[in-house]
């Protein structure tokens, strides 16, 4: 149990510390969230640590009025208990004063939040929280909160968002002209290096970013689920690393790992998707069973824990290229899959039950590698009966025609200034 006292404090001190006015990069995803408010569903901020999800929060409460915020994972709330929720509610009025919203920073911190939570919708206020474990949150969310919840996925920086950070101030017809594209051609080779974790863009600190892999790993992952064997989980996470975009099955996994059965690896890549390190992409089939039993590939949250945090050792241009689009597809809200008969392409969209877009991303279209691509391409497109398909690259942009279908070639940092487009037309998302 936290003394009333100590809350007391904390929420003071909190409250001083959200109304200092700090300069903001404004997230693209800010007019999205606030549109949310028109209804009473409580409001998720769901992603890895030190994406930026606090920040997102107070640009939310610099448009509301009749707030309070806690932020849950200070060190003075150890001993929170679920009982001290009411004592905290008190204290929360009394320094507020009667209040609509409240902001919640990393609840899930708590047990049995989401009775609390539950209490104040039923009480008609709104409720706005964040956390850094998707699959907690979801579970308590299960339980309590079924249908009464909107999720939003946060990520670090979008090239666009990364732009604003770096006050390049471009307009419409930059991706044009040419002295606006060898800016952008410049920003974005930085961008890819050095990822969008906002304070390392900040600081430039490369041992921030080796200290924020280590917390993940050791309080999002190790401790939160009493993993003993730590020294395998790092053995994983490098194994993943160095295979990005390329196909891998839990057996392998568990053969270079020397363990005796596959399902301890399966939960660990769980678990480091739940903290929202690593990602899977399964090769799509209109077959289920198939599919499940489909190699997979991994994608990493940043390119800043390849190139910086001792992932890989010599990061693939390619797959970073590759790595940064599966990232804007997710950040769009996609639902993404990889293809694989004869050939292989990188990215195919579905949309309700149709694959509605094929996309294959390399970092220089040349002799060596153009039957490879658009032929994976083509196999794709031919595939779902699609006439057009987007080859994303590194800075070649070109316009083909092959067997009565459309190839755009395109620079990905064009393609990432084009907002939620697919081969220049607009998909559904899901």
């Amino acid at each position: 149990m936290t003394s009333r006292e100590v809350l007391r404090q904390l929420v003071i001190q909190q409250k001083a510390g959200i109304t200092r006015d700090d300069d903001y990069i404004e997230r693209t995803i800010l007019h999205e969230v606030l549109d949310a408010f028109s209804d009473d569903r409580v409001i998720v901020l769901s992603g890895i640590r030190r994406c930026g999800k606090s920040t997102l929060l107070r640009q939310i409460m610099r448009t509301k009025d009749r707030y309070c915020y806690v932020n849950f994972e200070d060190e003075r709330l150890l001993t929170f208990r679920a009982e001290d929720f009411e004592i905290l509610n008190e204290i929360l009025m009394e320094v507020y004063g009667p209040v609509d919203l409240y902001f919640f920073d990393e609840i899930q911190n708590i047990a049995q939040f989401e009775t609390f939570v539950r209490r104040l919708q039923d009480a008609k206020k709104k409720v706005i929280l964040t956390g850094s474990n998707a699959s907690l949150l979801s579970h308590e969310f299960g339980t309590r909160l079924t249908g009464r919840y909107k999720l939003f996925e946060i990520y670090p920086f979008s090239f666009t968002e990364y732009l604003r950070f770096k006050k390049i101030r471009l307009h419409d017809d930059s991706v044009y002209l040419s002295e606006d594209r060898a800016v952008l051609a410049s920003a974005f080779r930085t961008y890819a290096e050095s990822g969008g974790l906002p304070e390392f863009l900040k600081n430039q600190d490369t041992d921030y970013v080796k200290t924020l892999y280590d917390n993940i790993l050791y309080r999002d992952i190790i401790a939160r689920y009493s993993i003993r064997r730590q020294r395998l989980v790092r053995e994983l996470v490098g194994m993943l690393a160095s295979a990005i975009s390329l196909p891998f099955t839990y057996n392998a996994l568990k053969k270079s790992l020397g363990l005796k059965n596959a399902i301890t690896v399966k939960e660990y890549i769980g678990y480091l998707s739940s903290a929202y390190l690593f990602f899977e992409l399964p090769r799509f089939d209109f077959s289920v069973k198939k599919q499940l039993n489909s190699p997979r590939k991994m994608y990493c949250i940043d390119t800043a824990f390849s190139t910086l945090a001792g992932f890989s050792s010599s990061p693939n241009t390619g797959r970073l290229l590759e790595n940064i689009v599966y990232i804007e597809l997710r950040r769009r809200g996609y639902e993404i899959y990889y293809f694989s008969a004869g050939r292989e392409c990188d990215f195919i969209i579905k949309n309700e039950r149709k694959i509605s877009c094929a996309i294959q991303v390399c970092h220089e279209m040349n002799a060596e590698n153009s039957e490879r691509e658009i032929g994976g391409l083509c196999e794709a497109l031919e595939e779902y009966g699609l006439k057009k398909g987007l080859i994303l690259t590194g800075n070649q942009e070109d316009r083909r025609t092959e067997r009565d279908m459309v190839i755009i070639i395109k620079p990905v940092w064009k393609w990432l200034q084009e907002q939620d487009t697919l081969n220049g037309a607009e998909h559904g998302r899901k």
